[in-house]
């Protein structure tokens, strides 16, 4: 732990604004003293108490519920008081510095040694002081935040799951097994010439295929996870006038984008996040491509190739009117040609047919074809994006993760993957199977947060929110 992390810490942990009801959160080491100058009295641990909140000349500020919770029976595991008081930006501010003045005035030689550093808390402090202090593992105070931030409802369920700890649980389950496993050789390592009759009689290799089996399970629910809470980004392209503002507000449900029958009217990008499933799809509407000696068309043609870049998915849009057109086909053909170069490995460009209803008789064509206007196909692409995003209809099991959960899984995968290879092979390098073991054990480590970098730490709680 840092020399910060002993501070005791105070901030307000309800949201900016107007509201009935705020709440002032204090965190740290004997805060008896400052119940008192706060409420002036003493207060009984986990009850709330109708009591007054007082300034530093005696005068009280406001009156509300207190709550004091004595170490280790916290959300952080230190003592912590909670003031609900009235949710007026001023009168909360003015509460909080307060507090801050109350813990000042106490130093080391009055009664509140602890609390003469009393300062206000960083982002996602409280949280992370409940993880060092053991109350939750990493994957429970990110879910912390992922339930806060959860765009949709089947993402904020599963982030319950995983407050709850059954994604901690399920990776508990996993790292036991490997360590049984690790036993098991590590034995065998100071027994080398019973090594083949102990590794068969202990059935080695049955547990490492069900290892691998488990780790598929884990790491496609945790698939599941980091989509329902990232989604996926997916870019509507190509030439003007395809009925790409159409497609976004049909998706939308929403007139979002401008949509008339001349060329260039949409000139930067258009946004917006829609759910599908529950699954959160971040739609990016462009200006058409095409040469243009327009300055303002040319800066968003580039904006357009900008979000190509970057997409999960990009809808190349063709218009079904035009497709005997060679003009437009050659004009299609080499955007085509454009986006293959621009696009990353990990980016996936659909072939999509727009204005069926206008078009008399549609000749063959290769991707989805659809209406805009009408409304015909959408349903086939909403299933396609899912279907790309790797989405699979779950049971209520699914539990919210991250993309580094995903990754901490994947190596854990490659590990024993190894690891089979090495006891497969007819020299049975067991010294190298160890190893893979134990680099797989410390994958999993780093997702609960029992081997974590400091630097790791700082940048999953420096995204929370104060207060929280």
């Amino acid at each position: 732990m840092l020399p910060r992390h002993y501070d005791p810490i105070a901030a307000i942990a309800t949201a900016a604004g107007r509201s009935a009801v705020g709440i002032v959160r204090v965190s740290g080491k004997d805060l008896e003293p400052l119940v008192r100058a706060i409420c002036g009295r003493q207060l009984k641990p986990r009850e709330a108490t109708y009591t007054a909140f007082l300034d530093q000349s005696g005068q009280a500020i406001d009156h509300g519920l207190a709550i004091y919770f004595c170490a280790p029976h916290s959300f952080t595991g230190e003592d912590v008081l909670e003031l609900q008081a009235h949710g007026g930006p001023v009168l909360l501010q003015l509460l909080l510095s307060s507090v801050i003045e109350a813990g000042a005035m106490i130093d080391s030689k009055g009664q509140m040694p602890r609390l003469a550093g009393l300062r206000l808390a960083l982002p996602g402090e409280f949280s992370e002081r409940a993880f060092l202090n053991g109350k939750i593992d990493l994957t429970q105070a990110e879910a912390i935040a992922d339930l806060i931030d959860a765009s949709t409802e089947a993402a904020a369920r599963s982030a319950g799951r995983s407050l709850a700890g059954a994604f901690s649980r399920d990776i508990d389950t996993l790292r036991d097994a490997l360590i049984q496993l690790r036993l098991l050789i590590e034995a065998t390592l100071d027994f080398p010439e019973e090594e083949i009759d102990f590794l068969r009689q202990a059935d080695a290799l049955g547990q490492l295929s069900n290892l691998q089996d488990i780790v598929q399970t884990v790491l496609q629910r945790a698939r599941q996870g980091a989509l329902l809470a990232e989604g996926i980004r997916v870019v509507i392209a190509g030439q003007p006038n395809a009925g790409k503002s159409s497609l976004l507000n049909a998706l939308a449900e929403a007139e979002l984008a401008i949509v008339t029958p001349f060329a260039g009217t949409t000139r930067d990008k258009v946004q917006q996040s829609i759910q599908i499933q529950g699954v959160p799809v971040h739609v990016i509407d462009t200006a058409g491509l095409r040469d243009s000696e327009d300055e303002v068309e040319k800066i968003g043609i580039a904006h357009a190739w900008g979000a190509i870049a970057s997409a999960d998915v990009v809808l190349f849009l063709h218009d079904l009117t035009r497709a005997d057109d060679e003009d437009y086909r050659g004009q299609d053909a080499a955007i085509a040609a454009l986006l293959a170069q621009d696009v990353s490995n990990k980016t996936i460009v659909v072939d999509v047919w727009n204005k069926v209803d206008a078009s008399a008789n549609p000749g063959p064509v290769e991707g989805l074809v659809l209406s805009a206007k009408t409304g015909v196909g959408l349903g086939a692409l909403r299933n396609r994006l899912l279907q790309l995003a790797g989405w699979r209809t779950e049971p209520e099991g699914v539990y919210l993760s991250r993309q580094r959960h995903v990754d901490a899984l994947r190596r854990v995968g490659d590990h024993l993957i190894h690891a089979r290879t090495h006891l497969a092979s007819k020299t049975r390098a067991l010294d190298l199977l160890a190893e893979e073991l134990r680099l797989g054990q410390s994958a999993l480590n780093e997702i609960t947060g029992e081997f974590s970098s400091e630097d790791l730490l700082s940048a999953i709680f420096s995204r929370f929110c104060i207060g929280k």
